[in-house]
């Protein structure tokens, strides 16, 4: 008897499932009380992501949160991929472009236009998950910039090996977050402790990015001039250098920092001439050591 339903059922098993969904339909639309069929309904508009040059992102909790709040109010593209069904169907009637999905999947990543994003961002808290979605990416699109978090030093190393761009340990920036809180009780000036958290972060980072000394190019600069750092600045409302020129200001000159590219609204200027004019809310990306960039930071406020 055992064996008999045993084999039955097995029998049975594909097509139970290729009915599920109709006998669902079916049951949904009976006169049952919701509370009963909370969880069952399907999540609706599952609409392909048209999106290009974007940033996807993995997992809805803070760090998402955080994150897609910060790329709505830079007119960054993004798309959201989450795991809970009720944080997708809530957020997605708030107009957030989250779709619901296990980013493990292939699938998953392909709805997501993976091949023409610019940038990944993983922020679950699955260490599993998180390096097969590292791995996975990195083989569906060699080009992309992947960024994860993760919760302790000791895991950064193998997300490296498996294609991540950087990895940020919840259990370092932490320790950045307490000292930084610390010397600001004891009044130490906030340039002084700007630099030091920049000299502390790269020395740390650097020492997982190593490079292999037969390379004969430089496919991150971080890497390879491990003593500087690329840093952006928003030009703000009131700051000194609004509508003076580049050369102007004199970054390199006075300042030992160079200006390498700036962002006006969606256009991105590479090597910008020196005779143009700085305006409120431009974006600019500069190189120099970590102490210079600490020094030249007031001029955009």
């Amino acid at each position: 008897m055992f064996l008999a339903v045993s084999v039955l059922t097995m029998a049975a098993t594909p097509f139970v499932m290729a009915a599920a969904p109709s006998v669902a339909d079916v049951l949904l639309r009976l006169p049952i009380p919701r509370r009963f069929k909370r969880g069952s309904y399907p999540l609706r508009d599952t609409k392909k992501v048209y999106e290009k040059d974007h940033l996807i992102i993995i997992g809805f909790g803070i760090n998402g949160k955080n994150l897609a709040r910060a790329a709505r109010a830079s007119r960054i593209p993004f798309v959201v991929i989450e795991m809970n069904p009720e944080a997708v169907r809530r957020e997605r009637a708030g107009g957030e472009p989250i779709y619901y999905g296990d980013a493990t999947q292939d699938a998953v990543l392909q709805h997501a236009r993976i091949k023409e994003a610019r940038a990944i961002v993983v922020v679950i808290n699955d260490p599993a998950s998180t390096r097969r979605i590292t791995q996975l990416a990195r083989r569906m699109n060699p080009k992309v910039h992947i960024i994860v978090r993760t919760r302790f030093l000791r895991e950064m190393e193998p997300l490296y090996e498996l294609g991540a761009n950087e990895v940020i340990p919840e259990e370092f920036e932490t320790s950045v977050e307490i000292f930084s809180r610390v010397l600001g009780k004891y009044l130490q000036p906030k340039g002084e402790i700007e630099k030091f958290i920049a000299e502390v972060r790269s020395e740390n980072y650097g020492m997982f990015r190593t490079l292999s000394k037969e390379a004969t190019s430089c496919l991150d600069v971080a890497q390879c001039l491990p003593d500087f750092e690329i840093v952006s600045f928003r030009v703000e409302e009131k700051s000194s250098i609004l509508g003076k020129s580049l050369a102007q200001v004199a970054m390199r000159r006075k300042y030992d920092v160079t200006l390498l590219a700036m962002r006006r609204n969606s256009e991105l200027i590479y090597n910008p001439d020196p005779e143009i004019q700085f305006l409120k809310d431009d974006l600019l990306v500069v190189i120099g050591k970590p102490e210079k960039i600490a020094a030249i930071a007031p001029l955009f406020r």
